[in-house]
């Protein structure tokens, strides 16, 4: 059995690299406020979403997730990210949305029943997409109103009903800076449970048009150098490797 100690974006970890078991839970249960322990059947995972971390034992540490997956293996990110997704999945999803009775879990899968209905509610993912665009040699990047305003990201966005996911790619780039691409190129994919996202990683060219932003969504655009930019996104996360030409 896989144990996983969660907090916020984060994971708790062992200052002295050994994985944790049953008996950190409850050391660190003992010491912070928790959530429940949730178990994932499919992956043998345990979860301890912890509530604070204000008397974490000195012999643990808090590092986050996005770090932890840049630092350790991708079995080990895989762990960590699943626990968050399915924690804040969990949280959630409480009620059948047949007939509003209280969901219990599955007794085989990682999931949620009906004991109504017998409807079945497993873990959902949001699938987005993520697009580093090219013009000669220079790269578009952004700086999102809503999230991560310090730094210059990729354009990307949540993929809408009844669309392709070249044809969201497309629709992204028009809504959010006003131009047209062509030659889009799968590269890549990372999950990214902020709560539940797939993000699927893309490259472009640009083609035609003048950027014209998209208020509610960016603040500014601009064409960089490649390496130019200082402020872009850290290493741990799929915008990091496109920007960077790591795929």
């Amino acid at each position: 059995m896989i144990a996983i100690a969660i907090f916020e974006k984060n994971v708790i970890i062992r200052k002295d690299k050994n994985n944790l078991s049953i008996n950190d839970f409850e050391k660190l249960k003992s010491a912070n406020l928790s959530d429940s322990i949730f178990i994932d059947k499919q992956n043998n995972i345990q979860i301890l979403p912890l509530l604070s971390i204000d008397n974490l034992p000195e012999e643990y540490e808090s590092i986050p997730l996005r770090q932890f997956a840049f630092t350790h293996t991708e079995e080990e990110a895989f762990t960590s990210f699943r626990a968050k997704a399915l924690y804040e999945w969990n949280k959630e999803t409480n009620y059948c949305t047949n007939c509003s009775k209280k969901l219990i879990n599955h007794k085989s899968f990682t999931a949620k029943e009906c004991p109504s209905c017998k409807k079945i509610f497993f873990p959902r993912i949001d699938p987005c997409i993520i697009v580093l665009i090219s013009k000669g040699d220079k790269i578009l990047l952004v700086r999102h109103i809503n999230r991560n305003q310090d730094i210059y990201a990729c354009i990307a966005g949540f993929v809408e009903a009844g669309e392709s996911i070249e044809n969201a790619v497309k629709r992204e780039v028009k809504e959010e800076v006003g131009i047209t691409i062509k030659n889009i190129v799968y590269k890549g994919s990372q999950s990214w449970p902020f709560p539940k996202q797939l993000m699927l990683g893309f490259t472009a060219e640009y083609e035609s048009g003048e950027l014209k932003l998209q208020k509610e969504e960016i603040s500014e655009a601009i064409w960089f150098s490649k390496g130019e930019c200082k402020a872009s996104p850290p290493p741990g996360s799929i915008a990091y490797k496109l920007i960077h030409n790591l795929f």
